[in-house]
């Protein structure tokens, strides 16, 4: 009988970890709704003409803009179907990914000021609530 080889065994079972490095971590559903509104706002960047036809075509009219302005709008969709690939997705999941620590260190400035504007606001209060003792103190000495 022969007898397994061990050494063969350990590699072959254990499989090596791949990781996408268009996506290096999950994201949280508004992380991934920032991704996508960056992505959407790419895509009309793409498409600005052709909004803007439709746009202009379709002002002061509500229902008959269906078909009255049906070349404008069918080239529009087409334009924004042309664009919304999943290639144009990643590249927006990799701008949101770029951009990650200058917007994380945007809200903790943000964090900061508002921490610093609140602990001003406490400060003047005891303030007021000192000169009000002070001032209802005096009046009280002097009856």
């Amino acid at each position: 009988m022969s007898t397994p080889n061990t050494a063969e065994s350990a590699t072959t079972a254990a499989p090596t970890k791949t990781y996408n490095l268009r996506n290096p971590m999950p994201l949280s559903a508004a992380q991934e709704a920032e991704v996508k509104q960056m992505f959407y706002k790419r895509v009309r960047s793409h498409c600005a003409d052709e909004i803007k036809a439709f746009a202009q075509c379709a002002v002061n009219r509500t229902v008959t803009a269906t078909w009255l302005c049906r070349s404008e709008r069918l080239a529009m969709n087409g334009c924004m179907l042309e664009h919304a690939k999943p290639e144009e997705e990643d590249r927006a999941r990799e701008e949101w990914f770029a951009t990650h620590g200058e917007r994380r260190r945007k809200k903790e400035e943000e964090a900061r000021r508002v921490e610093a504007r609140r602990e001003e606001v406490i400060r003047l209060m005891r303030e007021d609530q000192e000169r009000q003792k002070a001032a209802a103190a005096a009046a009280a000495a002097s009856k």
